[in-house]
């Protein structure tokens, strides 16, 4: 009779890394048009010109990132004379990490953590664009990251006016948001915007079909024959269009195939998707709460906390219970309460009484955030 359990040594994955959500596809499907877009925008620099500024606008999960990575390796195999950057917002989002970045490409090292001002970084960058004649593209992925702490203006003047201060420095900017409530060409202030002039990319949603066949694409070269059925995959691709993200998908893939090896079955099964997306549903959660920094983790870990007892918070009141304890000015306190709303952590809408007072509500349960929360 033959076995149908894994031995120890033995895998479900022919390939693990196809199943992480970072990982880029070498048949990147479904974003032909936005990736001729691109490749025009950027053209200039490749014959030694300041590339076109884009937009590249879409919801969490639409290929916006993938897209802009599949060009950058491009670019690099192509050419050393045009440099693509790409910086993640929700990690080095000041003027000076930044500017770090783009020397640490440049330099091949970070600049001194300490001792060193931004000018002097930024004096390095533009001497070694002048020495080289490089002209650099930067992405800025998750630039509404920048909005939150009011560092786009600063970000933008700096990289897109150093050519008035440092003659012969060409550079072309790449901002990607997932917020669709974001207009960058307002939230810009008029210094920036006589310099920005985007053209904006948009990247819809995909379609059933469309996640069915990306799925299906990483189940053929991440997993063996036989281990997940059409009908399974099927619920899979069901899972990540109710989540609306299709990274939700493949991680839900991924922890699925886990749950069959951890069983030691040959093929995943209905309760090994479904226990798994218990996790993958909150990615965008666990993602997100990572880029708080300390009061703001406090807020919401406060916030969570109040909603245990009422669902429905009174942001007025809330400031009062916290205020103290944290030393916040309510300014603040509303800045962040509006980031939080922006990054679909919370709810923030305006009820009419004696005045307007703003309301707060959750998007996940608050047993869920305070698990997250560190």
């Amino acid at each position: 009779m033959k076995k149908n359990l894994l031995m120890w040594d033995e895998t479900l994955f022919r390939d693990p890394e196809v199943l992480e959500i970072d990982y880029v596809p070498e048949q990147f499907e479904f974003r032909d048009a936005q990736m001729r877009e691109l490749s025009f925008q950027i053209r200039p620099g490749i014959r030694g010109g300041r590339p076109l500024n884009t937009v590249c606008k879409g919801l969490p999960g639409t290929g916006k990132t993938t897209s802009i990575r599949k060009l950058f390796a491009e670019i690099e195999e192509t050419t050393k004379k045009l440099v693509p950057v790409y910086i993640n917002c929700q990690i080095d989002n000041t003027k000076f990490a930044i500017i770090s970045q783009i020397y640490k490409k440049l330099a091949g090292h970070l600049p001194p953590s300490s001792g060193t001002s931004f000018k002097q970084v930024f004096d390095a960058v533009a001497r070694l664009l002048i020495k080289e004649e490089i002209v650099l593209v930067v992405a800025l992925d998750d630039a509404n990251y920048l909005l939150y702490e009011n560092e786009i203006n600063k970000v933008l003047y700096t990289l897109l006016r150093s050519h008035e201060t440092y003659e012969g420095t060409r550079i072309g900017v790449i901002i990607i948001v997932s917020d669709l409530d974001v207009d960058l060409t307002r939230a810009v202030d008029a210094r920036v915007a006589s310099v920005f002039r985007p053209t904006e990319i948009y990247f819809p949603p995909y379609e059933n079909v469309e996640i069915h066949e990306i799925m299906k694409a990483r189940v053929m070269q991440g997993l063996f024959q036989g281990v997940l059925s059409e009908e399974l995959l099927n619920l899979v691709v069901s899972q990540a269009l109710k989540s609306g993200d299709l990274r939700v998908g493949i991680d839900l893939l991924k922890r699925a195939t886990l749950s069959a090896e951890r069983a030691a079955r040959r093929s995943i099964t209905r309760e090994d998707i479904c226990g798994a997306y218990e996790v993958s549903k909150y990615l965008h959660l666990s993602y997100t709460v990572k880029t708080l920094n300390d009061e703001e983790q406090l807020i919401l870990k406060s916030f969570a906390r109040r909603s245990e007892k009422e669902h429905e918070m009174n942001a007025g009141e809330v400031y009062k219970s916290i205020k103290e304890s944290l030393s916040i000015g309510y300014t603040r306190f509303y800045e962040i309460i509006k980031k939080m709303d922006a990054m679909r952590l919370i709810n923030l809408h305006y009820r009419d009484g004696k005045g307007r007072t703003r309301i707060i509500t959750l998007r996940y349960e608050p047993a869920k955030i305070l698990e997250y929360l560190p």
